[in-house]
């Protein structure tokens, strides 16, 4: 991508992971070149950040997973509004994220069944042929898992697991998975100036 995304499409669904998603938010919320973020979670989504990080229910839920009340650029979306406006092509997003990608939402993506809004704005994105990133967490993988993942790809989605480094030596879950998110902004144009990088 020549220029850094101004608007961005931020998904997270039920794999575990939520983390991860903690990090990326407040990230985009920090970064003065993004304008415009629409976050969607799944009902799954909502399950799982309430096991791992004690958020409860889908009001504001991006308060909960910023910490504070209130956020000028992030706006939620309802999953089960397949009219919302980053459902339809001619909507200026930028580029989706989906942090975690249960292999369930990857299903759905990489053969085309569009339900919901993440799997709808997903689709979007391929065939407007723009930056999707599906950060995917299972393990073990089975063969359904990584002929999805192929799919996916052959499609133009970028296949980025949940998958964190060691070589810095993080010395928190938090910044390992601050880290994380570093690297899938980086990848899609947006490098973060507190990113670790390797001086060899």
């Amino acid at each position: 991508m020549s220029t850094p995304p101004t608007n961005l499409t931020i998904a997270t669904t039920g794999a575990s992971g939520a983390i991860f998603l903690r990090e990326l938010l407040p990230a985009v919320d920090r970064d003065k070149r993004i304008q415009t973020v629409n976050f969607i979670a799944s009902d799954s989504a909502l399950r799982v950040m309430a096991e791992e990080l004690d958020l409860r229910g889908r009001n504001n839920l991006v308060s909960q997973l910023l910490g504070r009340k209130t956020s000028s650029k992030i706006r939620q979306q309802a999953n089960a509004d397949i009219g919302a406006n980053v459902a339809s092509g001619s909507y200026p997003a930028d580029a989706m994220i989906v942090l975690p990608c249960s292999v369930g939402t990857l299903a759905r993506i990489a053969n085309g069944i569009a339900s919901h809004l993440i799997e709808r704005a997903a689709d979007v994105c391929l065939k407007e042929k723009r930056p999707l990133v599906l950060c995917v967490r299972e393990t073990p993988l089975n063969k359904i898992h990584i002929r999805n993942m192929y799919r996916a790809a052959d499609a133009g989605a970028t296949i980025f697991p949940l998958i964190p480094a060691y070589y810095f030596r993080p010395a928190s879950l938090d910044q390992m998975a601050h880290e994380f998110a570093c690297r899938v902004l980086a990848h899609i144009g947006l490098p973060q100036t507190d990113a670790y990088r390797w001086k060899g």
